[in-house]
């Protein structure tokens, strides 16, 4: 016990300054990310990019200040390099995930997919790219739910990113009588496409006869905007066709067939 006690005395300055310069380390990093996340170089970088360097200094300052903590309460790196190195195979084989989601995120950074602000679906989710960090990417749905997605599955599937390009297209199907004439319901929808201040005029829309049943036709619309706008020309034409249709008096299929029942 005199031998216990004699030891933990010896090592209780070291532990107490280990301590400190813990404690002291933890907010010196947190201020000095601060500072560096406002310099002038990473304010001309997109936020993709800064985010992902940020968080990669973060964790190499941690490392640092974790090897100088062991260095003051007095084990020698040589052991513990030696430690590290017999479990190696064990922590890789632990930690084979995580270092899947750590190659992941470099890869993301690398070859781009996306960036931060687009709207993407990949891996069962879908919503705008809140953040893309070392080990995970974190998406905001449109009902504003938080979805942390791992980098190594983002880059094992399929990624859909609707906002990559400027222009989007609106894919609508309509359906009215058969008794009607094509032509002019033709002309109808292409009216009320004229009249909306998204739809693009080049490329030109598009709006042609589809398909159909005995009692039906289905017309194709097709119509262009600037993806920013993608939602309002969506709803818009869904409503201002439809009342088109109304205001001419065209008739839907059960209704012709409700009239020849008649």
């Amino acid at each position: 016990m005199e031998k216990i006690w004699d030891m933990l005395a010896g090592a209780a300055g070291n532990i107490v300054t280990a301590v400190i310069v813990g404690v002291v380390g933890f907010f010196v990093i947190k201020y000095a990310m601060k500072l560096l996340s406002k310099a002038k170089g990473f304010e001309k970088l997109d936020q993709t990019t800064s985010r992902f360097i940020l968080n990669g200094i973060r964790w190499l300052l941690y490392a640092v200040l974790l090897i100088a903590v062991i260095g003051i309460l007095g084990v020698p790196m040589a052991s513990v390099v030696a430690v590290l190195a017999s479990c190696g195979l064990a922590v890789g084989m632990a930690l084979q995930g995580a270092l899947g989601n750590l190659a992941g995120g470099i890869l993301l950074m690398v070859m781009r997919p996306f960036k931060v602000g687009d709207y993407i679906e990949a891996a069962g989710a879908s919503g705008v790219v809140e953040s893309i960090r070392l080990f995970y990417t974190v998406v905001l749905t449109v009902d504003n739910k938080r979805v942390t997605i791992p980098n190594g599955s983002l880059m094992n599937s399929n990624v859909t990113d609707y906002t990559a390009e400027p222009t989007r297209r609106v894919d609508l199907v309509f359906s009215c009588a058969k008794s009607e004439k094509p032509a002019e319901i033709q002309q109808c929808i292409l009216d009320a496409v004229a009249s909306s201040k998204y739809a693009l005029r080049d490329p030109e829309p598009f709006a042609r006869v589809s398909g159909g049943t005995n009692e039906a036709m289905e017309f194709t619309v097709r119509v262009w905007c600037e993806t920013a706008n993608y939602w309002d020309l969506y709803f818009e034409l869904n409503q201002s066709i439809v009342e088109a249709f109304a205001a001419k008096g065209v008739q839907a299929p059960a209704m012709r067939i409700l009239n020849e029942k008649a």
